[in-house]
């Protein structure tokens, strides 16, 4: 059977996306339930292959619509996954992935230093505790898992599906009397995916925290927001690809700024 180039290009982001939600179980588990602080009344769960398993519905499900919207919306608002796209048509992949590798590190090197900078900023009005519960949160997150999950999966997810279906929405509320989305749309798409990618790593650090300050959710908003618009942007003028090289090497900058000191 045939498949139609919109279920080949969900085939192929979704497997790229599920290549991150697997590499989840390469984090020591143990290791994380160890580093959380225990709350009255609750008791951890024994960690079993098949809990790990489980574990992995959740994300699976939410990338599934992640990459539909995506495949759904992209084009109607002229954003695209130039690679993905090639690959689904048969297309030169290799040549369409080149105008992309450059954006991309130098927006992982903005990312990266924007984030430094920003953590160097807050340090100071951060308890000493919460600094080593980062640090050894770094030390047990595994570098595919890191690659893998927040540079692909999370683009799909934050980018490639949430981003698309605000600058459509915007598009479609506010002008749909124009043929396509204008820059206002865009960037108000980059800024609510940006917060929302900012907010949407509060979780772990409320789990991971005893205390969670206002200095620590500001800290997280905001080097998290930093990057969502270096990559909206890139999303947005080259391609997802751009976003997705910039995130990993935005993981890679961070990993060699935590060796030198200059990081959690």
């Amino acid at each position: 059977m045939r498949l139609s180039i919109r279920t080949r290009l969900f085939l192929i982001l979704f497997g790229a996306g599920m290549l991150g939600v697997v590499s989840i179980l390469l984090i020591d588990l143990s290791a994380l339930m160890v580093l959380i602080p225990a709350r009255p009344g609750t008791e951890a769960p024994t960690i079993t292959p098949a809990l790990k398993i489980l574990s992995l519905i959740q994300p699976m499900v939410i990338l599934a619509a992640a990459v539909l919207i995506g495949v759904m919306l992209a084009s109607k608002v002229d954003l695209s996954s130039p690679v993905a796209e090639a690959l689904a048509t048969r297309g030169e992949a290799v040549r369409v992935l080149k105008p992309q590798i450059v954006p991309g590190v130098v927006g992982g090197l903005i990312g990266g230093a924007c984030i430094i900078l920003i953590s160097l900023l807050f340090r100071p009005l951060l308890q000493p505790e919460t600094i080593d519960r980062v640090s050894r949160l770094g030390r047990i997150l595994p570098i595919p898992t890191r690659l893998l999950y927040g540079g692909v999966t999370e683009e799909l997810l934050l980018r490639w599906g949430f981003m698309t279906l605000v600058v459509w929405v915007f598009w479609r509320l506010l002008q749909k009397n124009r043929t396509t989305p204008t820059t206002i749309c865009f960037v108000a798409a980059i800024l609510v995916s940006s917060f929302v990618f900012g907010v949407g790593h509060l979780p772990i650090a409320f789990a991971l925290l005893p205390e969670v300050t206002v200095a620590v959710v500001l800290f997280v908003i905001l080097a998290n927001s930093a990057f969502g618009v270096v990559a909206g942007f890139l999303y947005w003028k080259k391609g997802l690809e751009s976003a997705i090289v910039a995130h990993m090497l935005t993981h890679v900058v961070l990993l060699g700024a935590s060796y030198a000191g200059a990081y959690f």
